[in-house]
């Protein structure tokens, strides 16, 4: 915790204290000092909860941004004879589906034939920490032709979500 808050706390805490030794008719000095202590320790129990309720959050975020990027990279393995197709792809504007975040892809099929893409889409917050990835497929783009999909996360994302083409296959 920083110097401040605790600094904060503390003063909080013994204005706590000396407004209760009021209501009990002892207001010793020693009295005061207890009540003021306790009053901290209360105070400092609730931030480190807190502190404790965040950690777990944030854990669980990232296990399950590993777990997506692992099922993203076992499907791009799955995929035989793909070319990086990149440059062929184009987000639009992120928005929701219900509680999940989402994101057009569209792919321009510059090959002769038609041909399928496996696009992978990251959501990240305003500061670019990765929320989510998604793997989303357009199939049978014809030569020449466009062809589109919606990404959705995973899961529910809050705050401001951006979103990266962050590979992309053609096959």
């Amino acid at each position: 915790m920083p110097r401040t808050k605790g600094v904060l706390l503390t003063a909080a805490a013994l204005c706590c204290a000396a407004g209760l030794t009021g209501c009990s008719g002892d207001d010793s000095p020693s009295s005061v000092a207890s009540k003021a202590a306790s009053a901290a320790q209360s105070v400092g129990s609730q931030a480190s909860a807190a502190a404790s309720s965040l950690a777990s959050l944030a854990s669980q975020a990232s296990e399950a941004y590993a777990s997506a990027t692992a099922e993203v990279n076992r499907r791009f393995d799955e995929i035989k004879g793909g070319v990086d197709a990149k440059d062929d792809v184009k987000l639009g504007t992120p928005g929701s589906d219900g509680d999940r975040s989402t994101v057009q892809v569209t792919v321009t099929n510059s090959a002769g034939s038609t041909k399928s893409f496996a696009v992978q889409v990251d959501f990240e917050d305003s500061g670019g920490n990765r929320l989510d990835t998604v793997l989303v497929t357009v199939s049978d783009v014809p030569a020449g032709k466009t062809g589109t999909a919606t990404a959705r996360s995973n899961r529910e994302l809050s705050g401001e979500v951006r979103t990266e083409a962050v590979r992309a296959v053609r096959y």
